[in-house]
Protein backbone atom coordinates (compact mmCIF):
# COMPACT_ATOMS: atom_id res chain seq x y z
CA UNK A 1 0.00 0.00 0.00
CA UNK A 2 1.04 3.72 -0.51
CA UNK A 3 2.87 5.45 2.48
CA UNK A 4 0.88 7.89 4.22
CA UNK A 5 1.03 11.13 2.78
CA UNK A 6 0.14 12.99 6.31
CA UNK A 7 3.34 10.82 7.74
CA UNK A 8 5.83 11.20 4.88
CA UNK A 9 4.63 14.88 5.03
CA UNK A 10 6.52 15.79 7.98
CA UNK A 11 10.18 13.60 7.55
CA UNK A 12 12.61 14.06 5.41
CA UNK A 13 12.17 12.16 2.04
CA UNK A 14 14.87 10.02 0.19
CA UNK A 15 15.70 10.71 -2.66
CA UNK A 16 17.63 7.75 -5.31
CA UNK A 17 19.66 9.38 -8.21
CA UNK A 18 19.38 7.28 -11.14
CA UNK A 19 22.54 6.29 -13.20
CA UNK A 20 21.87 4.75 -16.43
CA UNK A 21 22.98 0.84 -15.88
CA UNK A 22 23.07 1.87 -12.08
CA UNK A 23 21.59 -1.23 -10.10
CA UNK A 24 18.91 -0.75 -7.85
CA UNK A 25 18.51 -1.94 -4.32
CA UNK A 26 15.98 -4.80 -4.39
CA UNK A 27 13.80 -2.95 -1.78
CA UNK A 28 13.23 0.13 -4.54
CA UNK A 29 12.17 -1.62 -7.34
CA UNK A 30 9.32 -3.01 -8.07
CA UNK A 31 7.35 -0.37 -7.44
CA UNK A 32 4.64 1.65 -9.59
CA UNK A 33 5.93 4.48 -10.74
CA UNK A 34 4.51 8.28 -11.61
CA UNK A 35 6.91 9.91 -14.40
CA UNK A 36 7.58 13.88 -15.10
CA UNK A 37 9.49 16.53 -14.08
CA UNK A 38 7.04 17.60 -11.72
CA UNK A 39 7.88 21.32 -11.32
CA UNK A 40 5.77 23.07 -8.95
CA UNK A 41 3.96 19.41 -7.79
CA UNK A 42 0.62 21.23 -8.64
CA UNK A 43 -2.77 19.48 -8.63
CA UNK A 44 -2.39 18.11 -11.61
CA UNK A 45 0.65 16.28 -10.45
CA UNK A 46 -1.63 15.09 -7.50
CA UNK A 47 -3.80 13.74 -9.35
CA UNK A 48 -0.97 11.73 -11.05
CA UNK A 49 0.02 10.57 -7.39
CA UNK A 50 -3.57 9.87 -6.62
CA UNK A 51 -3.59 7.03 -9.66
CA UNK A 52 -0.25 5.66 -8.89
CA UNK A 53 -1.42 5.41 -5.04
CA UNK A 54 -4.37 3.40 -6.26
CA UNK A 55 -2.72 1.07 -8.56
CA UNK A 56 0.06 0.71 -6.05
CA UNK A 57 -2.24 -0.54 -3.76
CA UNK A 58 -4.51 -2.88 -6.10
CA UNK A 59 -0.72 -4.11 -7.00
CA UNK A 60 0.26 -4.87 -3.31
CA UNK A 61 2.96 -2.68 -3.96
CA UNK A 62 4.27 1.13 -3.26
CA UNK A 63 4.38 4.37 -5.70
CA UNK A 64 7.74 6.17 -6.40
CA UNK A 65 8.39 8.86 -8.75
CA UNK A 66 10.63 8.99 -11.13
CA UNK A 67 11.89 12.95 -12.26
CA UNK A 68 14.38 14.56 -13.91
CA UNK A 69 17.05 16.82 -12.73
CA UNK A 70 18.03 19.42 -13.32
CA UNK A 71 14.73 20.60 -15.57
CA UNK A 72 15.71 19.76 -19.65
CA UNK A 73 15.05 22.68 -20.96
CA UNK A 74 17.97 23.86 -18.75
CA UNK A 75 19.94 21.88 -20.40
CA UNK A 76 18.50 22.68 -24.29
CA UNK A 77 18.70 26.29 -23.78
CA UNK A 78 20.42 27.40 -20.63
CA UNK A 79 20.59 31.01 -21.90
CA UNK A 80 17.03 31.07 -21.32
CA UNK A 81 16.83 28.77 -17.96
CA UNK A 82 13.23 28.09 -16.84
CA UNK A 83 11.57 29.97 -13.53
CA UNK A 84 12.09 26.75 -11.24
CA UNK A 85 9.00 26.46 -8.91
CA UNK A 86 10.40 23.93 -6.67
CA UNK A 87 13.72 23.02 -6.72
CA UNK A 88 14.46 19.23 -6.27
CA UNK A 89 14.90 19.46 -2.48
CA UNK A 90 11.47 20.94 -2.44
CA UNK A 91 9.98 18.78 -5.58
CA UNK A 92 11.27 15.82 -3.35
CA UNK A 93 9.75 16.58 -0.02
CA UNK A 94 6.41 17.70 -1.97
CA UNK A 95 5.83 14.25 -3.52
CA UNK A 96 6.74 12.28 -0.56
CA UNK A 97 4.20 14.41 1.09
CA UNK A 98 1.81 12.87 -2.04
CA UNK A 99 2.65 9.07 -1.30
CA UNK A 100 5.67 9.12 -3.82
CA UNK A 101 8.75 8.17 -2.15
CA UNK A 102 11.58 7.87 -2.99
CA UNK A 103 11.64 10.04 -6.02
CA UNK A 104 14.24 8.37 -8.19
CA UNK A 105 15.73 11.32 -9.74
CA UNK A 106 17.85 11.01 -13.37
CA UNK A 107 20.71 13.23 -13.73
CA UNK A 108 19.49 14.60 -16.95
CA UNK A 109 21.84 15.66 -19.54
CA UNK A 110 22.45 15.28 -23.50
CA UNK A 111 23.60 11.60 -23.30
CA UNK A 112 20.84 10.65 -21.36
CA UNK A 113 18.57 12.84 -23.66
CA UNK A 114 19.76 10.51 -26.55
CA UNK A 115 18.43 7.46 -25.17
CA UNK A 116 15.89 5.58 -27.44
CA UNK A 117 12.51 5.64 -26.32
CA UNK A 118 12.15 1.87 -26.66
CA UNK A 119 14.81 1.64 -24.25
CA UNK A 120 14.37 3.75 -21.96
CA UNK A 121 11.36 1.90 -21.18
CA UNK A 122 12.88 -1.91 -21.80
CA UNK A 123 15.96 -0.97 -19.65
CA UNK A 124 15.40 1.71 -17.76
CA UNK A 125 11.97 1.22 -16.32
CA UNK A 126 11.27 -1.85 -17.14
CA UNK A 127 14.83 -3.51 -16.71
CA UNK A 128 16.33 -1.35 -14.34
CA UNK A 129 13.65 -0.55 -11.90
CA UNK A 130 11.37 -3.14 -12.52
CA UNK A 131 8.20 -1.24 -12.20
CA UNK A 132 5.18 -2.73 -11.68
CA UNK A 133 2.86 -0.11 -13.11
CA UNK A 134 3.49 3.44 -14.78
CA UNK A 135 1.28 6.59 -14.15
CA UNK A 136 1.95 9.49 -16.77
CA UNK A 137 0.62 12.60 -17.78
CA UNK A 138 -1.52 12.56 -21.46
CA UNK A 139 1.26 15.51 -22.33
CA UNK A 140 4.42 13.11 -21.27
CA UNK A 141 6.90 12.78 -23.75
CA UNK A 142 10.70 11.06 -23.19
CA UNK A 143 13.11 9.41 -25.66
CA UNK A 144 15.52 10.62 -28.34
CA UNK A 145 13.54 12.93 -30.21
CA UNK A 146 11.13 13.09 -27.69
CA UNK A 147 9.69 10.47 -29.68
CA UNK A 148 8.45 8.42 -26.89
CA UNK A 149 4.80 9.00 -25.85
CA UNK A 150 1.98 7.78 -23.80
CA UNK A 151 0.29 5.84 -26.43
CA UNK A 152 4.22 4.07 -26.84
CA UNK A 153 4.24 3.60 -22.94
CA UNK A 154 1.08 1.83 -23.12
CA UNK A 155 1.57 -0.22 -25.90
CA UNK A 156 5.29 -1.50 -25.05
CA UNK A 157 4.84 -1.75 -21.12
CA UNK A 158 1.12 -3.64 -22.28
CA UNK A 159 3.21 -5.92 -24.11
CA UNK A 160 5.49 -6.87 -21.01
CA UNK A 161 2.33 -7.24 -19.02
CA UNK A 162 2.97 -3.89 -16.92
CA UNK A 163 -0.21 -1.21 -16.83
CA UNK A 164 0.35 1.48 -18.08
CA UNK A 165 -2.35 5.07 -16.76
CA UNK A 166 -2.63 7.40 -18.70
CA UNK A 167 -4.01 10.74 -16.76
CA UNK A 168 -5.87 13.84 -18.91
CA UNK A 169 -5.30 17.25 -18.31
CA UNK A 170 -6.25 18.24 -15.48
CA UNK A 171 -8.79 21.11 -14.32
CA UNK A 172 -9.57 23.09 -11.23
CA UNK A 173 -12.45 25.18 -10.96
CA UNK A 174 -12.85 24.48 -14.91
CA UNK A 175 -9.52 26.01 -15.01
CA UNK A 176 -6.31 23.74 -16.77
CA UNK A 177 -3.73 23.50 -14.02
CA UNK A 178 0.12 23.63 -15.00
CA UNK A 179 3.52 24.52 -14.48
CA UNK A 180 3.63 26.83 -16.89
CA UNK A 181 0.45 28.78 -15.64
CA UNK A 182 1.89 28.76 -12.26
CA UNK A 183 5.14 31.19 -13.52
CA UNK A 184 2.99 33.08 -15.60
CA UNK A 185 0.52 33.95 -12.57
CA UNK A 186 3.74 34.72 -9.78
CA UNK A 187 5.42 36.89 -12.82
CA UNK A 188 2.65 39.03 -12.70
CA UNK A 189 2.40 39.19 -8.74
CA UNK A 190 -0.50 37.19 -8.35
CA UNK A 191 0.03 34.58 -5.73
CA UNK A 192 -3.50 33.86 -4.83
CA UNK A 193 -4.14 32.55 -8.82
CA UNK A 194 -1.04 30.28 -8.30
CA UNK A 195 -2.01 29.16 -5.12
CA UNK A 196 -4.82 27.91 -6.42
CA UNK A 197 -3.40 26.10 -8.77
CA UNK A 198 -0.69 24.62 -6.94
CA UNK A 199 -2.91 23.50 -3.81
CA UNK A 200 -0.91 25.42 -1.40
CA UNK A 201 0.91 28.73 -1.31
CA UNK A 202 4.17 28.72 -3.29
CA UNK A 203 6.87 29.02 -1.22
CA UNK A 204 11.05 29.57 -1.46
CA UNK A 205 13.77 28.23 0.68
CA UNK A 206 16.89 30.08 1.58
CA UNK A 207 19.52 31.04 3.97
CA UNK A 208 19.27 33.96 5.63
CA UNK A 209 22.33 36.53 4.93
CA UNK A 210 23.35 39.34 6.31
CA UNK A 211 22.32 42.54 4.51
CA UNK A 212 22.97 46.06 5.03
CA UNK A 213 21.16 46.66 8.20
CA UNK A 214 19.26 49.45 6.68
CA UNK A 215 16.09 48.19 7.72
CA UNK A 216 17.31 47.62 11.22
CA UNK A 217 17.68 51.65 10.84
CA UNK A 218 14.08 51.95 9.73
CA UNK A 219 12.80 50.43 12.72
CA UNK A 220 11.88 46.85 10.29
CA UNK A 221 15.18 44.58 10.61
CA UNK A 222 14.53 41.85 7.97
CA UNK A 223 15.61 38.44 6.97
CA UNK A 224 17.88 38.93 3.96
CA UNK A 225 17.39 35.78 0.96
CA UNK A 226 19.32 35.80 -2.22
CA UNK A 227 16.82 33.64 -4.51
CA UNK A 228 17.98 31.56 -7.44
CA UNK A 229 18.81 33.54 -10.23
CA UNK A 230 16.00 31.78 -12.73
CA UNK A 231 13.12 33.42 -10.40
CA UNK A 232 10.93 36.02 -11.97
CA UNK A 233 8.19 36.81 -9.08
CA UNK A 234 7.28 40.39 -9.77
CA UNK A 235 8.48 43.09 -7.95
CA UNK A 236 6.77 43.94 -4.83
CA UNK A 237 5.92 43.60 -1.37
CA UNK A 238 4.19 40.66 -0.25
CA UNK A 239 2.20 39.37 3.22
CA UNK A 240 3.97 36.33 3.81
CA UNK A 241 4.83 33.38 6.61
CA UNK A 242 8.44 32.47 7.22
CA UNK A 243 8.93 29.07 8.64
CA UNK A 244 11.87 28.79 11.63
CA UNK A 245 12.71 26.00 12.98
CA UNK A 246 9.67 24.50 12.04
CA UNK A 247 6.84 26.80 13.50
CA UNK A 248 5.07 29.21 10.71
CA UNK A 249 4.99 33.19 11.89
CA UNK A 250 3.25 36.14 9.84
CA UNK A 251 4.87 39.02 7.92
CA UNK A 252 5.34 41.22 5.19
CA UNK A 253 8.20 40.68 2.59
CA UNK A 254 9.64 42.57 -0.37
CA UNK A 255 10.91 41.19 -3.20
CA UNK A 256 12.96 43.70 -5.46
CA UNK A 257 16.12 46.11 -6.27
CA UNK A 258 15.35 48.55 -3.81
CA UNK A 259 15.14 51.61 -5.66
CA UNK A 260 15.32 53.78 -3.03
CA UNK A 261 18.68 52.61 -1.69
CA UNK A 262 20.81 51.00 -4.72
CA UNK A 263 18.71 49.50 -7.34
CA UNK A 264 21.13 46.04 -6.75
CA UNK A 265 20.84 42.48 -7.51
CA UNK A 266 16.96 41.30 -6.58
CA UNK A 267 17.11 40.23 -2.62
CA UNK A 268 14.13 39.19 -0.44
CA UNK A 269 13.61 41.15 2.65
CA UNK A 270 11.38 39.66 5.10
CA UNK A 271 10.11 41.60 8.56
CA UNK A 272 8.95 38.35 10.65
CA UNK A 273 6.16 40.16 13.25
CA UNK A 274 7.00 39.89 16.96
CA UNK A 275 9.64 37.85 16.70
CA UNK A 276 12.67 38.57 18.20
CA UNK A 277 15.75 35.92 17.73
CA UNK A 278 19.14 35.64 15.39
CA UNK A 279 17.87 34.01 12.04
CA UNK A 280 21.42 34.96 10.49
CA UNK A 281 22.66 31.57 8.48
CA UNK A 282 19.62 29.88 9.29
CA UNK A 283 17.71 27.95 6.81
CA UNK A 284 14.11 29.42 6.52
CA UNK A 285 10.93 28.49 3.88
CA UNK A 286 8.92 32.30 3.08
CA UNK A 287 5.30 30.98 1.16
CA UNK A 288 3.57 34.16 -0.32
CA UNK A 289 0.38 34.75 0.50
CA UNK A 290 -1.32 37.83 -0.79
CA UNK A 291 0.53 40.89 -3.51
CA UNK A 292 0.55 44.31 -2.06
CA UNK A 293 1.55 46.40 -4.12
CA UNK A 294 4.30 46.94 -6.70
CA UNK A 295 8.08 47.86 -5.77
CA UNK A 296 7.93 52.08 -5.34
CA UNK A 297 10.97 54.71 -5.25
CA UNK A 298 10.44 56.86 -1.99
CA UNK A 299 12.37 60.32 -2.17
CA UNK A 300 11.97 60.73 1.96
CA UNK A 301 12.51 58.18 4.35
CA UNK A 302 9.36 59.10 6.32
CA UNK A 303 7.61 58.07 3.40
CA UNK A 304 8.78 54.78 3.36
CA UNK A 305 8.63 54.46 6.73
CA UNK A 306 4.95 55.81 6.40
CA UNK A 307 4.47 53.25 3.75
CA UNK A 308 6.11 50.41 5.41
CA UNK A 309 3.62 50.77 8.42
CA UNK A 310 0.52 50.67 5.86
CA UNK A 311 1.71 47.83 4.37
CA UNK A 312 2.93 45.62 7.81
CA UNK A 313 -0.77 46.81 9.28
CA UNK A 314 -2.44 45.30 5.61
CA UNK A 315 -0.55 42.15 5.47
CA UNK A 316 -1.34 41.70 9.68
CA UNK A 317 -5.27 42.20 8.66
CA UNK A 318 -4.89 39.25 5.53
CA UNK A 319 -3.03 36.98 7.79
CA UNK A 320 -5.49 36.83 10.41
CA UNK A 321 -8.01 35.96 8.33
CA UNK A 322 -6.08 33.57 6.37
CA UNK A 323 -5.66 29.85 7.72
CA UNK A 324 -2.49 28.84 8.81
CA UNK A 325 -0.13 26.99 6.16
CA UNK A 326 1.27 23.80 7.66
CA UNK A 327 2.91 21.88 5.24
Amino acid sequence: MTSSPEAARFRAPPAFVLEPGQPVPADLRGRVLALGNFDGVHRGHAELARVAGEMAAARGTQAAALTFEPHPRTVFRPEQPVFRLTPEPIKVALLAGLGLAPSFVISFDRAVAGIPAEAFVDELLLGQLGAAGLVCGYDFHFGKGRTGSPEMLQARAGHAGIPVAVVPPFTFQGEPVSSTLVRTALESGDVGHAEALLGRPWFVRGQVAHGDKRGRDLGYPTANMHLARDCRLRFGIYAVRMKIDGAWHDGVASFGSRPTFDDGAPKLETFVFDFSGDLYGKTVDVAFVAFLRGEAKFDMLDALIAQMDADSARARGILAATPAFLP
